[in-house]
C-alpha cells in the first residue's frame, strides 16, 4: 500500500513539473516580441550569422499569439516586410537555383510560421496587401482568403511597401531593417530614395520614365493620378499636368546582400 501512495505521489509530481513547465512555455512564446524578433532577424542575416533559432519561434507559435501580438498596422506591416525580406535572403543564399524559376518560387510553400507552411505571394499580396489578387493590377481582390490571411493581413495596405520588399532581383528596393515605431518615416526615405534612383525626367518631352512597379500595382497607388502625385511628393516631376508616364524593363538578375540603412 505505502508503495503504491508513494508511486502515486511520484506520478502527480512528475505531472504538475510538467504542467509547470508547459505554462512557462507558453507564456514565454505570448511574450515574444515578434516586431524585435523579425528586426533580429534580419540583423544576424546581415552580420552573417544562424537563425534557425529565430525560425523555429516563428514555426511553432500560433496564429493567436501572432495576431495578438501584432496589434497594430504598423507593427503588422514591419514585421511582415522584415520576414518577407529576410526569408529571400535565407532561402536564396542556400538555393540561388530556385530563382531560375521565379514564376514557382514565389509560388511555393516554403515558409514555416504560425502553423503553416506559405509562399512569398501569400506574404506579399495576401498580407501585406491585404487579399489581393496578384494579377488584378491592384483593383481586385481575393474573395475567399483562408483563416491565416484573415487573421494575419494588414488592416489599412499602404503604397509604400512596393518600395521596400526585397525579391532578390537587382532592381529591387535594397533591405532595411523597418522598425514599427518609426515605420512612416522609414518608408518616405526609402521611398524618395528608390524613386531618385529608378526615375527619369525629360522636362522638354514632359516625359518620366518609371520603375516597371508602378505598371504591375497601379492600383495600389491610385491609378496614374495617385502615381503622379507620387512622383510630384517626391520632387520627380515638378507638375502633374500634362505628364505621360513610361515604365523601364525590370532588371531580374539575382542580387542578394544588398543592404541600406534608414
Amino acid at each position: 500500500m505505502k508503495l503504491k501512495i508513494s508511486f502515486l505521489v511520484t506520478m502527480l509530481a512528475i505531472l504538475f513539473m510538467a504542467k509547470t513547465d508547459v505554462q512557462a512555455q507558453v507564456e514565454t512564446s505570448s511574450n515574444t516580441d515578434f516586431n524585435e524578433l523579425s528586426e533580429t532577424f534580419l540583423q544576424r542575416i546581415i552580420d552573417k550569422k544562424d537563425t534557425q533559432d529565430l525560425q523555429d519561434i516563428l514555426a511553432n507559435t500560433s496564429i493567436k499569439e501572432l495576431d495578438n501580438a501584432l496589434d497594430t498596422n504598423d507593427k503588422r506591416l514591419a514585421f511582415w516586410i522584415n520576414i518577407y525580406n529576410a526569408y529571400i535572403q535565407v532561402i536564396l543564399q542556400k538555393n540561388p537555383e530556385l530563382y531560375d524559376d521565379r514564376g514557382t518560387f514565389f509560388k511555393l510553400e516554403q515558409i514555416k510560421i504560425a502553423g503553416e507552411t506559405v509562399s512569398f505571394a501569400k506574404i506579399e499580396h495576401g498580407i501585406i496587401r491585404k487579399s489581393q489578387w496578384e494579377y488584378g493590377l491592384g483593383y481586385i481582390r481575393k474573395w475567399f482568403p483562408n483563416k491565416f490571411e484573415r487573421k494575419l493581413r494588414v488592416n489599412k495596405p499602404v503604397f509604400n511597401v512596393h518600395f521596400a520588399l526585397n525579391c532578390g532581383a537587382k532592381d529591387c528596393p535594397p533591405v532595411a531593417i523597418y522598425q514599427w515605431e518609426r515605420l512612416q518615416e522609414q518608408f518616405n526615405i526609402g521611398t524618395k530614395r528608390l524613386l531618385e534612383k529608378t526615375s527619369e525626367y525629360n522636362s522638354e518631352t514632359n516625359v518620366v520614365k518609371v520603375t516597371s512597379l508602378f505598371s504591375w500595382f497601379r492600383g495600389d497607388f491610385g491609378g496614374k493620378g495617385g502615381i503622379k502625385k507620387i512622383l510630384k511628393a517626391n520632387e520627380i516631376i515638378p507638375s502633374t499636368k500634362g505628364v505621360d508616364i513610361e515604365y523601364t524593363n525590370y532588371d531580374w538578375t539575382l542580387d542578394l546582400d544588398n543592404f541600406i540603412d534608414l
